[in-house]
């Protein structure tokens, strides 16, 4: 299927804990029971659902399309890593803090979970990438190798132009066959490629979504712009964790960054694989923290939430990625 542009936008693993603050914070699906699909499976690639949920957010479509988080209830989700950029384990809802608007609020839903997810492997395939095709694609079969039964992809590729190569499947081995024949040529239309990417979650059949974004440079042949692109993925719920060969992209860090994702840059192409593999585990290994907000807004502004987590007396320091914020709901 060819990108077609659609118009423009205004080792371990964490296991299940406090399994009852989960079960609460599931129950959230019950005020929107009109939205939810009769059949789990996900549409075909080309059809567009109306909604995309996430576990004990409630959302309303607003007049132009966009999604926006309902007020009750904010679930962020929290990445923690130590100085090796290794998952950390164990953490307790009293080592976090949240703060939204400067405020800090009350984390009245905390849990962490290894649970199945929706990934996009976006494959840079210009022409800049042919010396590194081999090592990339090596790379991409590491990281399948981690997944979780349940876990399902999709693969897209870009180069002049974003391109599907084939829709979510739960086969890893059917995304690995497809890599032989993706072949370096052309442009970069990395913007596109991300929005296409983040678009193309609409049919997630997980909850949590994640874009993994393989690329050795910055964007030369987009038609969206970089501001465009990040207000797109500010309302979109995915979060994107990217591998910037050899060269760093300061783009990629930002949008990472935003959506609670990480970025990583290799220096050498023998790295790629094992960081690979790195990477397919911590997208399994987060905590969830949950707040209401202290008012009920209903502005349809993007709201900044940032997360603490306290350190141990004595211990390393620990790096924290989170979605840094939310859409309250449109009147």
């Amino acid at each position: 299927m060819h990108y077609t542009r659609p118009s423009k936008p205004g080792g371990t693993r964490i296991e299940l804990r406090k399994l009852a603050g989960f079960l609460v914070a599931a129950l959230c699906f019950a005020v929107l029971p009109g939205l939810l699909p009769a059949n789990p499976q996900a549409p075909a690639a080309d059809e567009a659902p109306n909604v995309s949920l996430t576990p004990g957010v409630s959302r309303a479509k607003s007049s132009t399309g966009s999604l926006r988080v309902d007020a009750n209830l904010v679930l962020i989700p929290v990445l923690v890593t130590d100085p090796y950029q290794r998952p950390v384990l164990g953490l307790q809802k009293t080592d976090f803090h949240i703060f939204e608007l400067g405020a800090e609020r009350e984390i009245s839903q905390f849990f962490s979970e290894e649970a199945p997810i929706s990934v996009g492997i976006v494959f840079d395939s210009s022409a800049s990438m042919k010396p590194k095709m081999d090592a990339s694609r090596k790379a991409i079969v590491e990281f399948l190798k981690m997944s979780l039964p349940g876990d399902e992809f999709f693969l897209l590729k870009f180069s002049d132009r974003p391109e599907s190569v084939c829709g979510f499947t739960t086969d890893a081995k059917y995304i690995e066959d497809r890599l032989p024949a993706l072949q370096a040529q052309g442009w970069t239309a990395l913007f596109d490629a991300i929005y296409l990417g983040v678009n193309q979650m609409k049919h997630a059949a997980r909850p949590r979504k994640v874009l993994l974004v393989l690329s050795d440079g910055g964007d030369n042949n987009s038609r969206y712009a970089e501001n465009e692109l990040t207000h797109f993925v500010e309302e979109g719920d995915v979060r994107i964790f990217s591998i910037s060969i050899l060269d760093r992209s300061r783009s990629l860090e930002a949008l990472a960054e935003e959506t609670g994702g990480r970025a990583y840059r290799v220096r050498k192409l023998e790295e790629l694989p094992g960081l690979a593999a790195n990477i397919s585990e911590e997208l399994h290994s987060q905590y969830v923290l949950g707040f209401a907000p202290a008012e009920r807004p209903i502005d349809g502004k993007y709201r900044k939430v940032k997360v603490e987590v306290s350190p141990k007396t004595g211990g390393p320091k620990l790096n924290t990625s989170w979605k840094h914020g939310y859409y309250s709901p449109a009147r």
